[in-house]
């Protein structure tokens, strides 16, 4: 093998390992981003923005798993990891296909999330549009989660 053939390589092998290394998931923490003393959030109360859905944030999110009461949607195609307790790993363009996933009371209170937060805004417009009536976008997804110091996990 030659040189530049070895460099290469080697430097593949490096990022695969570092890769991995920051990917690798965990047991699910509970507590992932940490609570703050106020009482929990109640995301169904906040305010409607003007596509029929609510936005929280990843503080938000975090301070209502806590007490969770409402059912946890990942959207985000491929796969990229997942906030703890989730319930259902749903594709954002596959929403109308799926209702078997999706709870039968179209009330009852849904969080969705992605990694950035477009396919979630996507799949809560298809939400509203079924007549769901109760749906939480979680602004900024995986990455806003991450950033307020919450961990994914991997199935």
């Amino acid at each position: 093998m030659n040189r530049t053939k070895f460099i290469a390589l080697t430097t593949l092998l490096a990022i695969i390992a570092l890769v991995s290394v920051a990917c690798a998931g965990g047991a699910p923490d509970k507590a992932a981003i940490p609570k703050t003393d106020g009482p929990a959030t109640d995301l169904f109360s906040l305010p409607k923005n003007g596509a029929g859905y609510r936005n929280a944030s990843a503080e938000q999110v975090a301070s209502a798993l806590g007490n969770k009461d409402f059912t946890l949607v990942n959207v985000h195609i491929p796969y990229a990891g997942e906030l703890p307790d989730t319930d259902a790993l749903i594709p954002f363009n596959e929403i109308e296909a799926n209702p078997g996933q999706l709870p039968d009371d179209k009330n009852a209170p849904i969080v969705v999330y992605c990694r950035s937060g477009s396919m979630s805004a996507a799949a809560s417009k298809t939400l509203v549009g079924l007549g769901y009536t109760n749906i939480v976008d979680l602004n900024g997804g995986m990455i806003a989660w991450q950033q307020a110091g919450g961990r994914l996990i991997d199935r």
